[in-house]
């Protein structure tokens, strides 16, 4: 039974664990298995050693800030999305350094996407990145009014070599439609939810958002806007006298 409309997430359940037997290659994501080697530049190497690769077939991916500005109030507003995230399945089999409780494998995250192949250039990215927003979030924008929030992050460069590019738009919550999705279960079940800038930031410092892209790219758009989230103040209001 398909979901409806609105549904809240409340468990996944695995059906079928295809592991065994699987080949390295066949799935959504590639895993290389190398034996490497360095070579120095004194001529010497060191021995070979294993080292495993993560790839798919679009590597990097787009992230993209959504907030709202209310200026009788100076308050940025930002819209988070609940994401489904299947691999967090994991932690509940895994012996952790720290205990923690989460309901459902999910996290509160910023709107992203990956980036298609093809899609080249920065008009490619920020067109993907408006794609992104009206899909997940509902709201129809163009890519000219996509901001840049700063060179790209690599958040797990270890195993999977995939970069991500910040953005940010600003547009009005009464434009909000419907998202459209991409049909896959993994949209279903979304909640979208509102926060104040400096409130997300903290909520990432604690840990009630867990996501790294998220809380970098929301520090980005703070110090573009010149607000400074850790005091809750305007960095025109620095030296102001009360």
């Amino acid at each position: 039974m398909s979901a409806k409309q609105g549904s809240e997430l409340a468990r996944v359940d695995i059906v079928e664990d295809r592991t065994p037997g699987a080949t390295l290659t066949e799935g959504y994501l590639r895993l290389y298995r190398w034996t490497l080697r360095n070579t120095y530049n004194d001529g010497t190497t060191s021995r070979p050693y294993p080292c495993d690769v993560i790839d798919r077939a679009g590597l990097d991916a787009v992230a993209v800030v959504i907030y709202s500005i209310v200026p009788d109030e100076r308050r940025v507003d930002v819209l988070l999305r609940e994401t489904l995230r299947p691999g967090l399945l994991l932690r509940a089999r895994r012996e952790l350094p720290l205990p923690e409780y989460r309901e459902r494998p999910s996290t509160w995250e910023i709107v992203a996407g990956v980036i298609e192949p093809g899609e080249k250039g920065m008009s490619a990215i920020n067109q993907r990145a408006a794609a992104e927003v009206e899909e997940e979030a509902g709201f129809r924008i163009f890519a000219p009014a996509v901001i840049d929030l700063g060179a790209g992050i690599l958040p797990t460069p270890g195993p999977f070599p995939e970069k991500i590019y910040l953005k940010a738009v600003e547009v009005d919550p009464a434009d909000q439609g419907l998202p459209t999705t991409d049909g896959s279960p993994m949209e279903e079940g979304a909640r979208m939810k509102w926060f104040e800038l400096g409130t997300a930031i903290h909520m990432c410092v604690n840990g009630e958002i867990e996501d790294a892209k998220t809380e970098i790219a929301l520090r980005r758009l703070a110090q573009r806007l010149g607000f400074l989230a850790d005091v809750g103040i305007w960095t025109d209001q620095i030296g102001r006298a009360k």
